[in-house]
């Protein structure tokens, strides 16, 4: 038996005592007996906070999600918090879950936990939204948020998403921190299971009006609204939190032919109608489409189990419909929110825009036009909200996206959110439809004004420790032997994110990236292209993003433009060697 192998036995036999209960007991003692290769992926490593918290897949295992590697994380958490605001007694957590399965009995022992360390813990009385979570610790003051959700991911993951006092996702040094106290803990005897019933509240609707109310000042155009109330949209929550809250909204901001999917509006974890509930996936949008198809709707929205994200498809004017990307809907977004704040006078001259490392640059040159600044961050909405933290003494925040579907628009919440993305969405189609145009019309104005842009995305799964491995070859190997060219255009630029150099390859000139160090690697070309390089923080898989862009003088050149613009990106992805 070699070291690692040595290392996992002794994790998995500590499982074995009395403190667990007797169904975690006899799968790990079946693991130990029948399945090592399990055993080995279940107690291997422990769960580490990534770009999104703490996810994996559910069952026994300090390497994956169960009450007790829950409990020690909240434990660890509830030590960081007394650490960083000591003498208090009025401390306060709040907490929200979505659909997934054990996602309440995970909430629930998060509660008690925290109440058993004397912190009063907020828990929604049903679930929840992601991004209303975001807005309640604000709202209530809380010195710390917790949500309980593994977002898109596939039905046998769930996770656990911690939020500090301002709204935002942990980053350092908060993140690395709560880890280092939940790695002193070395025993769930040291978890304060047993909770304190006068510590532990209940969310509901109160919060769901304040939320509401706040989204409902966004609206830069509700007598547009009002005109085309009767606007036909489908929207679906995939099963998810988001049914708590969008039809409320979408009602709120004045829109009155809302259609669902019946069978998508039941939570439930097991994602029966769907292989996944990712909006990023065509297949996931299916029922809503034949839906639109059915009922002539000109707008489908779809958000994921915890509503931060939303996918739409838009008519094509054939009747078909369009699935957009998340560069498309966030551009759709941005340029209707900077157009508006202009026309209205709005714009003072401190106002800013942001967007990730690896979103379209389509973003700047929309607030370019308009004299918006726009700020990079690397991906994940927790920079954004870190950003909004440090500006917002200053500056006013409009919006901003990544193209992983996540948008968000004014400051109240601090992360990506659907609730206020459909509302605003379905906005855009109202007043473009007053311009005489439709989402269409609109997308396609928007590339001959500032360039067609196009993206393609590839994700290299490689699972399991092996698959850690290999990604991080990959990387290496990007880094040691980078290419020269690419797509027939030489490289002139290489960002590697984690030396925080921008390196000029026509001169060998480095500059500093005034960013935290994340493994992240750009290329890009002299035509304009960017590729980039990006193991995910949450998910066993490397992502490769591909940008590129040309210029159009009239609509009628869109097809033609796009169809060079594929074979460039063919020509990209073949210089780049992706072994998939």
């Amino acid at each position: 038996m070699n070291a690692m192998d040595t290392k996992v036995m002794d994790k998995a036999i500590q499982w074995l005592a009395p403190e667990f209960d007797q169904e975690t007991r006899q799968q790990v003692q079946w693991m130990i007996d029948h399945d090592p290769e399990s055993l080995s992926e279940s107690f291997y490593r422990s769960l580490e906070f990534g770009t999104g918290g703490m996810r994996g897949i559910m069952g026994p295992g300090t390497n994956r999600m169960n009450i007790y590697v829950i409990g020690m994380a909240t434990q660890g958490l509830c030590n960081y918090i007394k650490k960083n605001f000591p003498g208090r007694d009025d401390l306060k957590v709040a907490i929200a879950h979505d659909s997934r399965n054990n996602s309440r009995l995970f909430a629930e022992t998060t509660a008690k936990v925290i109440s058993a360390n004397g912190i009063h813990a907020y828990l929604f009385e049903s679930l929840r939204p992601t991004p209303e979570l975001s807005f309640s610790i604000r709202h209530l003051g809380c010195q710390s948020g917790i949500v309980v959700t593994a977002s898109h991911n596939p039905k046998e993951y769930n996770g656990y998403k911690v939020y500090w006092d301002d709204g935002g996702q942990v980053i350092a040094p908060h993140d690395e921190d709560i880890i280092k106290e939940v790695e002193k803990i070395q025993s769930i005897k040291e978890v304060r299971f047993e909770g304190n019933p006068a510590l532990i509240h209940a969310l509901g609707q109160e919060i769901d009006e304040a939320y509401l109310s706040c989204i409902a000042s966004l609206s830069l155009n509700p007598e547009i609204n009002s005109k085309y109330h009767d606007l036909k949209i489908v929207y679906t929550p995939i099963h998810g939190s988001g049914v708590t809250l969008v039809p409320a909204i979408l009602k709120r901001y004045g829109f009155t032919n809302l259609m669902n999917v019946p069978e998508q509006d039941i939570p439930d974890g097991n994602f029966p109608t769907v292989v996944s509930p990712n909006p990023e996936e065509k297949a996931a949008l299916n029922l809503a489409i034949e839906k639109a198809i059915a009922t002539d709707s000109e707008l489908v929205m779809a958000s994921d189990p915890d509503a931060d994200r939303v996918g739409i498809a838009i008519r094509n004017r054939d009747g078909s419909f369009k699935l957009l990307n998340g560069n498309q809907t966030g551009s759709l977004l941005i340029y209707y929110l900077l157009k508006n704040w202009s026309e209205k006078g709005k714009l003072k001259g401190n106002e800013f825009i942001a967007r990730t490392v690896v979103t379209t640059p389509l973003f700047e040159d929309i607030a370019n036009e308009y004299g918006v600044k726009t700020y990079v961050v690397l991906t994940g909405f927790k920079y954004i909200a870190d950003l909004i933290r440090n500006k917002e003494a200053k500056e006013v925040f409009i919006g901003g996206g990544e193209e992983s579907y996540g948008f968000m628009v004014g400051s109240f919440v601090r992360d990506k959110d659907a609730i206020s993305s459909c509302a605003m969405i379905a906005e855009v189609a109202a007043w473009a439809k007053d311009q005489g145009m439709t989402l269409l019309d609109l997308l396609e104005s928007i590339a001959v004004k500032y360039g067609l842009y196009k993206e393609h995305l590839i994700s290299i799964v490689r699972k399991g420790q092996s698959g850690v491995a290999q990604i991080n070859a990959m990387m290496e190997k990007f880094r040691s032997e980078p290419p020269k060219s690419l797509g027939g255009s030489d490289v002139v630029t290489i960002l590697d994110f984690s030396s925080s150099e921008s390196e000029d390859m026509l001169t060998g000139q480095k500059v500093k990236i005034d960013l935290p160090k994340s493994n992240v690697l750009q290329f890009v070309t002299a035509d304009g292209s960017i590729i980039s390089a990006r193991p995910s923080g949450t998910e066993p898989k490397i992502k490769f993003y591909f940008s590129v862009k040309t210029k159009v003088n009239k609509q009628s050149e869109l097809v033609q433009a796009e169809s060079i613009l594929d074979s460039k990106i063919k020509a990209l992805i073949a210089d780049m060697k992706l072994d998939q």
